[in-house]
């Protein structure tokens, strides 16, 4: 393999390359396969620049006419999620993934525990449901002022806010062994936010019916403690603490049932 770096950079005609691999599937439930790119390389290039120079000129790194492939990004600034793939085996977003810092091939795939779109493109709607199940958000009346809510102590407002930066991108439960279609394991991710709204003064209202979800099927027991998690996510969001922490509030929930308080 070669670095995308330095003199090992790989060259062709006069100027530098990029070797890529990019794992396609043509639409759901087809056959994957793989194909080969090369584009020119300019320096600070991300992932996505790669991609870009595909869809310019779709050619497979042999001079194949092919299909652009296909992705999905947005703010491509590590805020929405949307650009989340596996690179060179590691769940990330493409578009804070640098080239230079890349081993050559780059190999693009899928990330696996959702349902293909096309290409690189996947479903995380099952990530929006777990959000559902877990009720991730606070109900309000809008229809009149409410007037200033309760307030929040710095202490607190310290840990939300650093909840408050999931983008629900996928990294979480891509890693985590315990999520997949026989535990039926909501994942890390939204049960951190169940924690999250469970600490806002207008969201603990719910805050029952968020412990109740969490210990349904597929909930807060499914999580096998792995904590590979915790090492993949891009906000640092310390999920771990926050399964923890979820797992110690279902206890006191199941006990103030059992003595009807």
């Amino acid at each position: 393999m070669t670095q995308a770096h330095g003199s090992e950079q790989q060259h062709t005609g006069g100027g530098k390359t990029v070797r890529f691999k990019v794992k396609r599937q043509d639409e759901a439930g087809s056959a994957p396969y793989w194909q080969e790119f090369e584009v020119p390389y300019e320096a600070g290039m991300n992932v996505i620049s790669l991609l870009m120079g595909v869809q310019k000129n779709p050619k497979t790194a042999g001079g194949e006419p092919t299909t652009p492939v296909n992705w999905e990004c947005a703010c491509l600034e590590e805020v929405c999620g949307s650009c989340t793939m596996v690179i060179n085996g590691k769940v990330r977003q493409s578009c804070s993934a640098i080239v230079d810092h890349l081993e050559q091939p780059i190999v693009l795939e899928p990330m696996g525990k959702f349902p293909v779109i096309r290409d690189l493109q996947v479903s995380r709607q099952p990530m929006f449901e777990a959000l559902k199940r877990v009720k991730a958000w606070i109900p309000i009346d809008g229809t009149y002022d409410l007037g200033p809510g309760p307030r929040q102590s710095p202490k607190d407002q310290h840990v939300t806010y650093t909840l408050s930066t999931c983008m629900t991108c996928g990294c979480c439960v891509e890693a985590c062994p315990n999520y997949n279609e026989k535990t039926g394991f909501i994942g890390a991710a939204a049960i951190s936010q169940a924690r999250l709204f469970n600490m806002h003064p207008t969201g603990e209202r719910n805050a029952d019916e968020r412990l109740e979800a969490l210990l349904g099927p597929g909930g807060i027991a499914a999580c096998g403690n792995a904590q590979n998690c915790v090492q993949v996510c891009p906000k640092e969001i310390p999920l771990t603490e926050s399964i923890a922490k979820m797992g110690r509030e279902t206890i006191k929930y199941e006990l103030r049932k059992w003595f009807g308080s």
